[in-house]
């Protein structure tokens, strides 16, 4: 009976220690909170900022700022110590690498009210979106990855899979804490891709070249979904927050992308879609509009690490347009002048050369 008796207290100082484990894990999470959940950083922690899913809605709850910058891997070279440099607006960065219209639409739900899509916070003065015609046509519920819905949602009970999460307490919490290095929040999730790799050499050797597709897209035929998305995922916030100033822009493909457009042979239904959107977009007085792949910049490889992706001058440059109004586009016809432009500089650019070389 006694040996009984002692598996028994055991058994429960057991228990209770396992409890009182989780209990102080869920406590130093809450407390420290990486992933900004609950609160605005700790002054002093050194949180390192490097998980989009799990990071953006917590920094877009619970930060303070004034200016968010919205969009795919186009945005993430962004120093947000440029737009407070030059557009004196203290901002953070919710990029998500290959964002879908559905993903811009998750996070801005969290930036204004998601039911309302009014702003929580009078502060927010400005949204700063790349606008990337290619995922335009995604399903306007499809993100490009599964999201940690727990840190999304509003309902506490399902925390526990931050609380009592090993990679939280040991990458989050205690690794920073060990090496007493975070991450400068100015340029999180920014490419790492070194200068270096900005260059023709590094562009052409790894470029896949899409087949040649023989029947041509119809204009209008990417219209359709492009409206949705519009309709569904972006244009509630332009017109909910007409004291928001949103800073759409085309980001400055490099003239490669056109190349893989005319292989695909959507060339014309690409011309639609941007005239589409920006008629769209200009039908708003908080809207400022810019198109920036008419830059002479596109023309060299050099500005790139792929044919999409140009280096952080170009991010800096950008924001100075911001300010400026370099390459903004005011009207519908200015929009149809840069795209013949466009076609223009397409047409010139030699192709054959570049595709014909051992690289």
């Amino acid at each position: 009976m006694d040996s009984k008796n002692g598996y028994k207290e055991q058994f429960i100082i057991l228990i209770t220690l396992i409890f009182a484990a989780f209990v102080l894990c869920g406590a130093i999470v809450v407390y420290v909170d990486p992933f900004f959940h609950y609160h605005a950083p700790l002054e002093g922690f050194p949180y390192v900022v490097d998980n989009q899913l799990s990071q953006n809605p917590g920094m877009a709850k619970n930060m303070n700022y004034e200016g968010c910058i919205i969009g795919s891997s186009m945005t993430v070279n962004f120093d947000t110590d440029d737009f407070k440099e030059l557009l004196d607006v203290n901002t953070i960065k919710l990029s998500y690498s290959g964002a879908y219209p559905k993903d811009d639409y998750n996070i801005l739900s969290i930036v204004f009210d998601k039911d309302t899509y009014a702003r929580k916070n009078s502060d927010v003065k400005a949204v700063f979106f790349a606008m990337d015609i290619p995922t335009m046509t995604a399903d306007t519920e499809t993100t490009k990855y599964p999201l940690p819905e727990y840190l999304y949602d509003d309902n506490y009970l399902n925390d526990v899979k931050y609380l009592l999460n090993k990679d939280v307490l040991l990458q989050y919490i205690m690794r920073p804490m060990i090496q007493g290095q975070g991450s400068d929040l100015s340029e999180i999730y920014a490419s790492w891709w070194t200068p270096d790799y900005y260059n023709i050499q590094w562009v052409m050797h790894n470029y896949d070249e899409p087949e040649y597709v023989d029947e041509e897209t119809a204009a209008d035929a990417l219209l359709p979904q492009t409206k949705e998305n519009l309709e569904v995922n972006i244009l509630p916030f332009v017109e909910n927050n007409p004291d928001t100033q949103f800073y759409f822009f085309f980001p400055p493909y490099s003239i490669l992308y056109w190349h893989n457009v005319m292989q695909e042979n959507t060339i014309e239904a690409t011309f639609s879609q941007y005239q589409y959107v920006a008629d769209r977009l200009l039908e708003y007085d908080n809207v400022h509009l810019f198109y920036f792949q008419t830059m002479p910049e596109t023309l060299d490889l050099n500005n790139y690490a792929d044919y999409t992706h140009y280096k952080p001058d170009i991010n800096r440059f950008m924001v100075e347009c911001f300010k400026d109004g370099s390459y903004e586009i005011h009207s519908s016809e200015e929009m149809k002048n840069q795209l013949a432009t466009m076609r223009e500089m397409i047409a010139a650019f030699d192709y054959g050369e570049l595709l014909s070389k051992e690289w």
